[in-house]
């Protein structure tokens, strides 16, 4: 052969070997399996949102899900939590994903990635930014212009920070989602789905694994799914998996079967009872899944907490604001601690494929650090302007959260009886006009609440020109079915015997920037009084001896309110459960100066107004309600 020839045979041979050592992660449809570099693959999977997770605690937890046997994780980003306006972008501190995709790596776990743009999740609105509802009309999770608009912004920043991470670029992303659960979704938007197809492509390149999730119903799946994304299902335990993959298999007659959220718990609702499924159920569902060779990724596998103002809500012909725990009954607890179900779990995988070796990491240490009293600093309607210090919104009638440009927390709409007013007289709303609760006062004074799809009328007596404040509490925008624009505050006008009131002031109020600044606080309630009754905020402060561990802060006779400890939102409390404890991570807490506690309780605050630190949760007790 002459030097020519075996020159280019060289570098064919040269060529085809780079082409064989490149990673790679796909679909074999001829044998329904996935194939990762060549060779048939199974993942075993769990979710875990960094969003719901300290960063100093995310390796102590992705080290448990190894150690559990998982080769991947599944991970949600939620666009509201990097995007919180138009064009500003946070991917810093707990938001820094990249920072955890490494970690996932360095660790040893693949990463399925779900980047929405709508997730679900059980958090604020799907984790679709509530500056979408500044437009009124805007049809989300449509080939609106507008929305597509503010979609192909947000992506363009997103997925070119995920590209490097793909498993074909020498990460460990092995697939992305497109959307989620979309065939849940009235909009059934074909072209809305093509619209993000035609993005993911673009951004991403032709190689990375799309897929979608769906319900295992063929009605879900119909809406769901399109060619050019593998179809996926999602369903909890069950007698009979072959039955419950038999819908993925209308849409894939060949391929893995993949179940992307084995559900081995459940969220809670405020009010009603806490959920949980049985260790040896779940265990035998995935076992039963992992014998017919699926994929399976288990959600979730560690809940976390829904900090701040994050959780969302459902709505089945009434409104289910979730609790601010989403322990989720999982395997690793809210304060991620291996627990019984882990165990049987990992029992199952270990029938499948080698563990690794080692023993699984302890839980993390707790602390009971006991009661800390706290005392009344001011009044709400004291703080107006610390809290609101742009002043109030001048309209003739009440103005949303979002025409006021105010995502989360808290709005006070404040107008003058319009009367004398001598006989009780019912102050009014409409069934949909308080989105999602009111506190009443009247000349200072606490009168009770209106409640979304609860009390709708109080009567009031006072003087005409008597100042009459409603503080309104955004409980969380519905994050799954057809509403999903779920508009807060005062939706329409309320009436007065009758009569509408006009001529409000209304006050977006900003608590967290105002706890963060060290806000100026009035001069304390003299020692031995009474607290009134209404939106107040309290503070006290207390030492650990020495250390900094994780605790559980429980609300003796407290009704309802907001907790921020060291500055950082723990989230909401109620009195109703089945909640009765926040976590508190260790690493919030200083082991040496003193941790400072601010609390708003928004209803009626207890006769020794203390909080109580424990070192174990109780997630499990529906209380009774506080009066109106």
């Amino acid at each position: 052969m002459s030097p020519a020839p075996r020159a280019l045979l060289l570098l064919l041979l040269l060529l085809l070997e780079a082409g064989a050592g490149a990673p790679s992660f796909q679909v074999d449809y001829a044998n329904n399996c996935f194939r990762k570099d060549g060779a048939p693959f199974r993942y075993v999977s769990g979710s875990i949102h960094y969003a719901r997770v300290p960063r100093p605690a995310w390796r102590d937890r992705l080290r448990k899900m190894y150690m559990s046997g998982l080769n991947a994780v599944q991970v949600y980003v939620p666009w509201n939590y990097h995007e919180p306006l138009p064009g500003v972008y946070d991917f810093s501190g707990d938001r820094d994903l990249g920072s955890f995709l490494e970690l996932t790596a360095e660790l040893g776990l693949l990463v399925i990635l779900r980047p929405g743009p709508y997730i679900c999740a059980e958090w604020e609105m799907g984790g679709l930014p509530a500056w979408l509802l500044w437009k009124p009309d805007i049809v989300l999770r449509s080939s609106d212009p507008d929305y597509l608009r503010a979609v192909d912004s947000w992506l363009g920043v997103l997925l070119p920070r995920v590209r490097p991470h793909l498993y074909q670029n020498g990460g460990n992303i092995i697939s992305v989602q497109v959307e989620n659960e979309y065939g849940s979704y009235a909009a059934c938007d074909y072209d809305y789905l093509r619209h993000l197809l035609a993005t993911f492509r673009a951004r991403l390149g032709p190689d990375v694994l799309l897929f979608t999730t769906d319900g295992n119903s063929p009605a879900e799946l119909r809406c769901g799914t399109l060619q050019g994304l593998y179809a996926t299902v999602d369903f909890g335990p069950g007698p009979n998996m072959t039955a419950a993959f038999a819908p993925q298999r209308l849409y894939e007659p060949q391929g893995p079967l993949v179940n992307s959220e084995y559900y081995t718990g459940w969220l809670d609702y405020w009010g009603e009872a806490h959920a949980g499924t049985d260790p040896a159920r779940v265990a035998r569902g995935l076992q039963d899944m992992l014998q017919l060779g699926a994929s399976v990724n288990m959600y979730m596998f560690q809940g976390g907490t829904n900090f701040g103002y994050w959780s969302g809500a459902d709505y089945k012909g009434r409104y289910q604001p979730v609790t601010t725990s989403y322990d989720y009954d999982a395997p690793l607890s809210e304060a991620g601690d291996p627990t019984e179900k882990l165990f049987a779990i990992r029992t199952v995988i270990g029938k499948f494929q080698p563990l690794p070796e080692g023993p699984m990491p302890p839980a993390t240490p707790k602390f009971a650090y006991g009661s800390v009293p706290l005392r009344q600093q001011a009044e709400v309607l004291e703080l107006l302007d610390v809290l609101c210090p742009a002043g109030p919104i001048r309209s003739p009638f009440p103005l949303t959260f979002e025409a006021v440009k105010q995502a989360h927390g808290f709005v006070l709409y404040r107008t003058r009886l319009p009367r004398d007013v001598w006989t009780p007289a019912p102050l009014s709303s409409p069934p949909t006009a308080v989105c999602d609760r009111a506190y009443v006062l009247l000349n200072g004074e606490y009168q009770g609440r209106l409640e979304r799809d609860g009390q709708a009328a109080l009567n009031l007596t006072g003087q005409a020109g008597a100042p009459l404040d409603l503080l309104v509490e955004n409980m969380g925008r519905i994050n799954f079915g057809t509403n999903a624009s779920d508009f807060k505050g005062l939706l329409q006008n309320l009436t007065l015997d009758s009569a509408l009131l006009s001529d409000w002031l209304i006050y977006p109020l900003d608590v967290d920037a105002a706890v963060a600044q060290g806000w100026p606080l009035p001069t304390p309630q003299a020692g031995g009084s009474r607290a009134r009754p209404g939106p107040a905020l309290y503070t006290g402060s207390f030492q650990t001896p020495g250390i900094a561990w994780d605790t559980f802060v429980k609300f003796p006779g407290w009704s309802k309110g907001q907790l921020w400890v060291n500055g950082f939102n723990l989230g909401r409390y109620w009195a109703r459960g089945p909640q009765q404890t926040l976590f508190v991570p260790g690493s919030l807490l200083s082991p040496s100066s003193p941790n400072n506690i601010t609390l708003l309780e928004l209803e009626r605050p207890p006769p020794r107004p203390l909080l109580l630190f424990l070192d174990r949760p109780i997630l499990n007790q529906t209380g009774a309600l506080p009066p109106p």
